[in-house]
């Protein structure tokens, strides 16, 4: 299973994500509602990637990324920023803080989890057997 921590703070994206990595079986996915609450939820578990919205209130998705990166388990674990702003200077941005990607919203939920797949192949490849 691959595993995936998941920070949205909108319900409904939080049920149309899940139910679209989940289509597959592949997918263990953990999902949290505030950057605080992964960091919480960071302690003791590490994910195969995180999946990180960008605009949240209280901790926004870069903020969540930099407090995980201080969990030493954290450290390599892939990002995947998921953001309504994808202008090519907003995606720059992110992947400056070390994104492995960006997914634009609204995302098409039949292929998040290939795109998941694809990520993780790219940056850990002895995680998943093709």
């Amino acid at each position: 299973m691959i595993e995936i921590l998941h920070v949205e703070d909108d319900a409904d994206i939080r049920e149309i994500a899940l139910i679209a990595l989940s289509l597959s079986g592949e997918f263990r996915v953990v999902q949290c509602p505030s950057g605080e609450d992964a960091v919480r939820q960071a302690q003791g578990y590490t994910p195969d990637v995180l999946l990180l919205d960008v605009m949240m209130p209280g901790m926004n998705g870069p903020e969540t990324l930099g407090h995980l990166r201080k969990i030493p388990a954290m450290i390599d674990v892939p990002v995947v920023f998921m953001t309504a702003r994808a202008q090519q200077s907003d995606v720059d941005q992110l992947l400056s803080l070390g994104a492995a990607h960006v997914i634009s919203k609204p995302f098409d939920p039949l292929l998040l989890g290939e795109q998941v797949k694809g990520i993780i192949q790219e940056h850990t490849p002895w995680k998943i057997a093709v």
